[in-house]
C-alpha cells in the first residue's frame, strides 16, 4: 500500500503546527523590517546631516570652488592665523576645517593642504573636496602654460559602445551586472533554502529515530517512502513559510514606509552627489538609463522563472535526500558534522564559480561543465541562462539532475533504512558504503 501521501500530510502537519515554526514564520518577517528600518532611518539622519565646512585658503585661487549644497555649507574664512581658524571651528562645533597654504607653484600647493576635525572625516567627503581642489588646480595650471581649458572641455568626447548581436539584438554593458544580480540572488536564496530546511529534515529524522518512533513507523512503511514523505513534506512547509514571509513581510514594508516616511531601499548616495553626476555628465546618465532599459528588456524572464523553479526544486530535493541519509546515519547532530562539509562545499564552489567565472565567461569551458554536474548545476546553470544558454543544454542538465536526484534517493534510502535502527555508534564513511551494499 501507498503511504506516501499520508506521510506528507503528516509531515507538513506537525511542522505548521509547531509551536516555534509558528513563532519564528511571524517574528523572521517582524525582525528583518525592523532591522532593515533601523538601518534606513539611520542611514537617511546621515545623508539628511548638514555639514559646515571652514575654509581658510591662504593661496585665494581655490575657495571660489566651494558652493553650498543640500547637506553641506562652506564657511570662508580670511584674513586669520591657522590656529585662529581652528579655534573658531572648535567653539562654532562646524564638522572641519580645510586649510591651504599659499604656494607659487601648484604642485607644492596641492601637498600642503590639510583637513581638521575632530571625527574621522566620510570618505565620499574627503574625495568630494579633493575632486573639487584637483579640478581648480588643473586648469589653472593648463592656463598658466597657456592652454584654453574651455577649449579642451570643448573637444572632450565621450565614448560609450554600442553593443549588438549578430542578429540585430542590441545589448549593454549593464546587462552583465543585472544577469549577475539575478544569478547571486537565485544561488543564496537555494544556498539558504538547503541549509535551514534541510538541517530541519535532518533533526526531524534524529528525533525520531532517538525516541524510537521509528521502530513503530517502518514496521507499516518502506523506508524509502518514509524518507520521501519527510523531504516533501518539509519541502512543503518551508514554501508555505516562505510565502507567508513574503506577503507579511511585504504589508509590513508598506506600512512602515508610509507610518514612518522612509524609504526601506533608499540608496545611501546623497541626492547632491545624483544631481551633480546629471548636470555634469548627462549624456552619460542619459545612456546608463537607456542601456538599463535595454538590459530589462534583454533578460529571458519566462525562462528564468521557468528554470528557476525546476532547479530550485531539483536541487533541494537533491540535497535534502542527503541530508535524511545523514541524519538516519547518526544519533545526534554533533556526529553530523564530519559528513556535513562534503555536501556543503560544492554548493559553496558553485556560488564562487558562478561569481568569478560565470560573469566573465558564462559560455567558456568551466562554467558550461560546472552547469551539468548535479550538484552545482543548480546554481551555475541559474547564473548562465541571463546570458543565453541553449534550451538543449537547459533539458540536459535538468534531465541530468533529475536522474542524479534518484539514484541518490536509492542510495540514501538505503543508508537509511539500516541507519534508522542503528543506535549508540559513531558510523564511518567506511560503514556507510557496507550500508549500501546490503
Amino acid at each position: 500500500m501507498n503511504h506516501l501521501p499520508l506521510i506528507i500530510k503528516r509531515e507538513y502537519l506537525t511542522k505548521v503546527k509547531n509551536k516555534s515554526f509558528i513563532i519564528m514564520t511571524i517574528l523572521s518577517p517582524i525582525i528583518m523590517i525592523v532591522l532593515i528600518s533601523v538601518v534606513a532611518y539611520l542611514s537617511q539622519l546621515n545623508n539628511n546631516k548638514t555639514r559646515v565646512i571652514s575654509v581658510l585658503d591662504e593661496s585665494e585661487i581655490v575657495k571660489d570652488v566651494f558652493k553650498n549644497t543640500e547637506n553641506t555649507t562652506y564657511h570662508i574664512l580670511e584674513n586669520m592665523s591657522l590656529s585662529d581658524a581652528k579655534t573658531i571651528v572648535k567653539e562654532t562645533s562646524n564638522y572641519g576645517l580645510l586649510h591651504i597654504e599659499k604656494f607659487d607653484d601648484f604642485n607644492k600647493l596641492a601637498k600642503h593642504i590639510k583637513f581638521y576635525s575632530e571625527e574621522s572625516p566620510s570618505l565620499s567627503l574627503i574625495s568630494g573636496l579633493e575632486s573639487k581642489i584637483e579640478k581648480k588646480l588643473t586648469n589653472l595650471k593648463l592656463q598658466k602654460k597657456g592652454v584654453d581649458v574651455e577649449m579642451i572641455k570643448a573637444s572632450k568626447i565621450s565614448v560609450n559602445l554600442g553593443q549588438e548581436s549578430f542578429e540585430g539584438e542590441k545589448t549593454s554593458k549593464i546587462d552583465s551586472i543585472i544577469k549577475l544580480i539575478f544569478g547571486l540572488a537565485a544561488g543564496y536564496l537555494l544556498f539558504m533554502f538547503i541549509i535551514i530546511y534541510g538541517n530541519m529534515i535532518m533533526r526531524s529524522v534524529i528525533e525520531e529515530k532517538t525516541s524510537r518512533i521509528i521502530e513503530v513507523i517502518i514496521s507499516s512503511v518502506k523506508p524509502v517512502q518514509l524518507m520521501l514523505g519527510k523531504i516533501i513534506g518539509t519541502s512543503l512547509a518551508g514554501i508555505t513559510q516562505f510565502i507567508i514571509w513574503l506577503v507579511f513581510g511585504g504589508l509590513l514594508m508598506t506600512i512602515v514606509s508610509l507610518v514612518l516616511g522612509i524609504s526601506l531601499f533608499d540608496s545611501s548616495i546623497p541626492q547632491q552627489e545624483l544631481i551633480d553626476a546629471a548636470t555634469n555628465g548627462g549624456s552619460d546618465m542619459s545612456f546608463y538609463f537607456e542601456s538599463f532599459k535595454i538590459a530589462l528588456q534583454n533578460m529571458p524572464f519566462v525562462n528564468l522563472i521557468i528554470a528557476f523553479v525546476l532547479f530550485f526544486i531539483g536541487g533541494y530535493l537533491l540535497y535534502s535526500s542527503l541530508y535524511a541519509a545523514i541524519g538516519a546515519a547518526v544519533d545526534n547532530e554533533t556526529d553530523t558534522q564530519q559528513f556535513m562539509l562534503p555536501i556543503l562545499m560544492p554548493l559553496i564552489l558553485a556560488v564562487y564559480i558562478g561569481i568569478f567565472t560565470v560573469i566573465e565567461d558564462p559560455h567558456g569551458t568551466v562554467s558550461t561543465v560546472f552547469s551539468f554536474i548535479p550538484l552545482t548545476s543548480p546554481v551555475v546553470m541559474l547564473m548562465r541562462i541571463p546570458f543565453g544558454v541553449p534550451l538543449w543544454q537547459q533539458l540536459l542538465s535538468l534531465l541530468i539532475l533529475i536522474g542524479t536526484f534518484m539514484l541518490t534517493v536509492w542510495f540514501a534510502a538505503k543508508i537509511y533504512r539500516v541507519g534508522i535502527l542503528m543506535y549508540g555508534k559513531k558510523p564511518s564513511y567506511k560503514e556507510l558504503i557496507k550500508w549500501i551494499k546490503y
